[in-house]
Order: structure tokens, then C-alpha cells, then sequence
């Protein structure tokens, strides 16, 4: 691969990347905090569904018009889920998971007659991070720089309906990029690695863990010519794990 080639597909890949990766790492704090560590992957997956009927229905539409048509459903699934907090509390995980579980099964069975069905669902899961081009990436860019600002400048939102909103607007573009799994794992995995370091330093450290994942996964995704996706998925579990090692190691020896 030349230079020009690295530059134009890995560049933009890159770009995307890093933007979901920043954008992420305060609301993977927030969730966890929250305890609701599935509600990431339950809006994902909604979305997931969202995108499949968008497939089906608008297959040749614009991406961005594709995601005004797939927001209004993570943002119903945010407001259900807000609503669930209030009225079962207790029972919030469970039923996270089943909306998983269902939207991933509707998702199935809606691509199920399409002629790229498969690959439509390998997509919706794993994205397609690296056929992303420099006008999506830097929309992206512009897109969570305005989404951060706000998160920043209105902390009121982060608490109830409104931190369920602002998370629906964040998943949607995430998903139709890198997929469901690596939604999850660029949401949890750095909050997750960041519970051994001081408070101050929680966003940095989820910020640092996530960056270097996204970029060794994507790295060795186009050397060894494999699916991006996992290969992201992978690299985030393979640096959280060997970041929290790392402390356990030390405590252990003090």
C-alpha cells in the first residue's frame, strides 16, 4: 500500500475513529456510574435495527439523510429507557438486555430476503470503518466538537431525559461508522480501565486507553488484511486488560 493509499484510507478511518473515541470516554463514565452498562449496546443494536429497515427501505438514500431516518428510533429508545429507570428500576438490566436481544432478531429478520443481507448485517455489527472518506470523518468531527461543547456547557444534561437524549445522538453516526461492537467497547472498556486511577485523571486515562486502541486496531486491520471491527474490539479488550494488570500487578507487590 502506498503513501497515498495509507492517506486516503486510513487517513479518514483515523479521523472517524479518534472523533467516536473522544466523544465516547465521558458518556462510558457516565454509564458506568450510572450502572446501566448494557444501555450502550441496547441502543446500539436499536440503531442496528434502525439502519436495517433504512437499508431496506432507503438502500440508495444519502448517509446523513439515512441517519435522520435511524435517529428518531434511538431516541425513542432513550426515552423508553429513561422512563424504565423511574418506573423498574431494579428490573432496568433485564429488560435492557431483551431489548438487545429483540432488535438484534428483528434486525435478522428484515435483512433476512435482502440480496446482501449478510454482509449488511456483518456491517451493522462490525462497521465499516474503513471505507469511510474525508467529507463523513470530518463531518463527524464538526458534529461531536458541537456535541461535546454542549455536553460541557450544559452539565444539566447529563441527568435524566436529557443524558438520554444527548446519548442517542451520539450512538447514531458511531454505529453506521464502526458498528455495534465497537460502540460498546469504545464506551465501556476505557471507563471500565480508568476505575484504578485517581478521579482527576479518569478522562484522560479513558481518553489515552481509548485513542491507542482504536489506532492499533486499525493499524494491524489493514496490515494483516482483517475485518476492522474486531480487530478494534480486540485491541481495546487486549490494552484495558493489560492497563489494569499493570495496577493490580503493582498493589499486589506493595
Amino acid at each position: 500500500m502506498t503513501h497515498y493509499d495509507w492517506l486516503n484510507i486510513v487517513g479518514p478511518a483515523l479521523v472517524a475513529g479518534f472523533a467516536i473515541a473522544l466523544m465516547h470516554v465521558p458518556l462510558g463514565l457516565e454509564v458506568l456510574k450510572r450502572g446501566i452498562v448494557f444501555i450502550d449496546l441496547a441502543v446500539a443494536q436499536v440503531v442496528g435495527l434502525g439502519l436495517a429497515v433504512a437499508i431496506v427501505f432507503f438502500e440508495n438514500t444519502h448517509a446523513t439523510t439515512i441517519q435522520l431516518v435511524v435517529l428518531p428510533s434511538a431516541i425513542g429508545a432513550g426515552l423508553f429507557f429513561n422512563k424504565l429507570e423511574t418506573l423498574l428500576p431494579s428490573r432496568q438490566e433485564a429488560i435492557i438486555g431483551v431489548v438487545y436481544v429483540l432488535a438484534a432478531s428483528l434486525s435478522i429478520l428484515v435483512l433476512a430476503n435482502h440480496p446482501h443481507g449478510d454482509e449488511e448485517i456483518k456491517a451493522v455489527l462490525s462497521g465499516q470503518i474503513l471505507f469511510v472518506d474525508w467529507k463523513s470523518s470530518l463531518g463527524l468531527i464538526v458534529f461531536y466538537t458541537l456535541l461535546l461543547f454542549i455536553w460541557t456547557l450544559k452539565p444539566s444534561w447529563q441527568r435524566g431525559v436529557g443524558f438520554y437524549i444527548f446519548f442517542s445522538f451520539a450512538v447514531t453516526p458511531a454505529v453506521q461508522f464502526v458498528g455495534v461492537f465497537v460502540v460498546f467497547a469504545s464506551l465501556i472498556l476505557p471507563a471500565l480501565a480508568s476505575e484504578w486511577v485517581r478521579t482527576k485523571q479518569k478522562k484522560l486515562t479513558a481518553w489515552v486507553i481509548s485513542v491507542v486502541s482504536l489506532l492499533l486496531g486499525l493499524v494491524f486491520s489493514v496490515w494483516f488484511d482483517l475485518p476492522s471491527g474486531p480487530l478494534i474490539v480486540l485491541s481495546y479488550c487486549v490494552v484495558t486488560v493489560l492497563f489494569i494488570g499493570r495496577f493490580l500487578f503493582i498493589s499486589k507487590i506493595l
